[in-house]
């Protein structure tokens, strides 16, 4: 629990941020990086309104992320993406969102994807629905915490 905290304590990094990350297309270096998603739920939404998905993830370490990685935003039946996203590099795919992240990030620090989202017109007031957030990366070595839930509220 003290180092969730701890994570969940370490700036997320903004896009001007990442200066210190390897520039894209740069050659992988194998690491030793526990790249983990953490669970954040969006703020409920208005039928044919707006909310974000925060796809937070965050380097448990004990090294930097030698490669690349990519976070997937993946949304339930009712709602679709809305962008623009942050980073701008990240595209659309039906109800899928993938943002790709160049390697270099440290221990104990994170990186966010900001995800609009909209709801349907049609959907009924109180209704619950889950979506998924996934993290893939060539060297990460405990994949048992790359992917989380979130919650999709319709207010």
């Amino acid at each position: 629990m003290r180092r969730l905290v701890s994570l969940l304590a370490a700036p997320a990094l903004a896009l001007g941020a990442l200066g210190t990350l390897a520039a894209p297309g740069a050659a992988a270096a194998t690491s030793d990086s526990d790249l983990k998603v953490v669970r954040l739920d969006p703020d409920p939404v208005a039928p044919g309104g707006t909310t974000t998905v925060h796809a937070f993830v965050a380097n448990g370490g004990p090294q930097t992320a030698g490669s690349p990685f990519t976070v997937l935003v993946e949304l339930p039946p009712g709602f679709t993406p809305a962008g623009p996203y942050f980073p701008s590099s990240c595209t659309a795919t039906g109800r899928t969102v993938s943002c790709t992240f160049p390697a270099g990030l440290p221990p104990l620090r994170s990186a966010t994807a900001l995800v609009p989202v909209r709801a349907d017109a049609g959907l009924p007031h109180g209704l619950r629905t889950v979506g998924q957030v996934r993290v893939v990366s060539a060297d990460d070595r405990n994949p048992v915490n790359n992917r989380t839930p979130f919650a999709l509220t319709v207010s």
